[in-house]
């Protein structure tokens, strides 16, 4: 059963791509999914009443917590079981009972707790046929990518067979392309992170994965602690930096039309695709806060606009970490150089000629910094709306405006 709450808000593309995933799991079911639409609240008394008790998995964001409250509220009792996380947010706590802030210890703790096998299938599946009333699926207004479960276990099986052995050598490569795009697929619960770790040895390669599963969890275990940070402060004394309005520079950005290559091709990415790679989500973000002098929020809501696999806590959490305003020990002083950045990660540019047409007619030597070279902006590529050098000492200078006057 799914219910479509008629007062949430969310992108094209991600619902496009829910509305994919419920139709390829309505046909595992043999088209006995029930999806209603409206109210949780009512729609759950009104089952409450008809079956007695109603079961679903564990939610934890900020609006589940909320959703929650209004069911007490009207005594509506929801079983809760199972999570959507190899161990739930809440369960890694510290000795002292106070929940971790630091990725790291969080790990190695996260590992101690452990998790169960995955679930197996019951021998024996029996479905009640939906009424006519239950089949209000969202409907499909985009492109999506292969959604559902077999999509999904497909691409790990693939991911597995061809890239996972050197995923610690070549994860961060944006040419190569050796992440698992399984992002999505976690994000809509199509694949449970018990079912990959399950298959994980001791290899570093192995371990190296192991940690990103690790991420997620860590930050879903902070947004549990911390729900205002889905688009708040996680370290409140960022709030009072001096930031820039979006303008132009933001629009740029936005289109990929910075002047810089690595970060261009990068958001193009995600303009044509609706992912990113995740070095590039961290370069782009960089480039956002640390060149543009914007508030990472302003960044993290073009993101969830855009990205099929788009988490609250991920998303939200992954933008303070490269902002300096979040759980990274790194303080904000830390700036990603989107020139170096490229020549380290795209050595040959053939990330950044695929998504930037423009500059293919440059050598590796010379997409990099197309501005250096007499043909360089020859096709239509723009000038930098900013000078990175510059704007990092800017950068630096408005953290130090933060520091107590002695």
């Amino acid at each position: 059963m799914y219910i479509r709450d008629h007062s949430l808000a969310t992108s094209e593309r991600r619902s496009s791509y829910l509305a994919a995933s419920l139709q390829a799991l309505d046909e595992s079911l043999g088209g006995n999914l029930h999806v209603y639409e409206g109210d949780p609240v009512e729609i759950l008394k009104k089952l409450s009443a008809q079956f007695g008790e109603v079961f679903a998995t564990e939610e934890f964001t900020p609006r589940a917590f909320l959703r929650h409250e209004k069911l007490a509220q009207a005594k509506i009792t929801l079983h809760q079981v199972g999570s959507p996380y190899a161990v739930s947010p809440g369960r890694v706590r510290k000795s002292d009972g106070t929940s971790y802030r630091v990725y790291t210890p969080f790990y190695k703790a996260w590992c101690a707790v452990g998790w169960r096998a995955p679930a197996e299938l019951p021998e024996v599946q029996k479905w009640i046929a939906p009424p006519s009333t239950a089949r209000n699926f969202p409907r499909i207004t985009c492109h999506t990518p292969a959604a559902g479960e077999v999509a999904a276990l497909t691409r790990w099986r693939e991911f597995y067979k061809n890239d996972l052995a050197r995923y610690d050598e070549e994860r961060n490569r944006a040419d190569l392309n050796s992440t698992s795009g399984l992002a999505r697929h976690l994000r809509w619960g199509e694949i449970h992170p018990r079912t990959i770790l399950a298959e994980l040895n001791q290899s570093n390669a192995h371990e190296v994965f192991r940690k990103e599963i690790a991420w997620r969890e860590f930050y879903a275990d902070v947004l549990f602690h911390e729900p205002h940070t889905n688009l708040d402060y996680y370290k409140p004394e960022f709030a009072k930096m001096r930031y820039n309005e979006p303008g132009a520079a933001f629009k740029a950005w936005c289109q990929g039309k910075t002047g810089y290559p690595f970060v261009d091709a990068g958001m193009r990415q995600l303009n044509e695709e609706g992912w990113m790679h995740n070095r590039l989500r961290m370069v782009v973000a960089s480039f956002l806060i640390k060149d543009l002098h914007l508030e990472w929020q302003h960044g993290a809501r073009y993101f969830m606009e855009k990205l099929f696999d788009g988490d609250v806590a991920s998303n939200s959490h992954g933008w303070q970490w490269t902002a300096g305003t979040g759980t990274d020990a790194s303080p904000y002083y830390r700036v990603f150089n989107p020139i170096e950045q490229g020549k380290r990660f795209d050595p040959e540019g053939l990330y950044i000629k695929k998504y930037v047409p423009e500059l293919a007619h440059l050598s590796a030597e010379e997409v990099h910094e197309p501005w250096l070279y007499l043909d360089g902006l020859s096709h239509g590529y723009p000038e930098r709306i900013v000078d990175h050098a510059t704007e990092r000492h800017e950068a630096l200078a408005r953290l130090a405006e933060l520091k107590p006057k002695s």
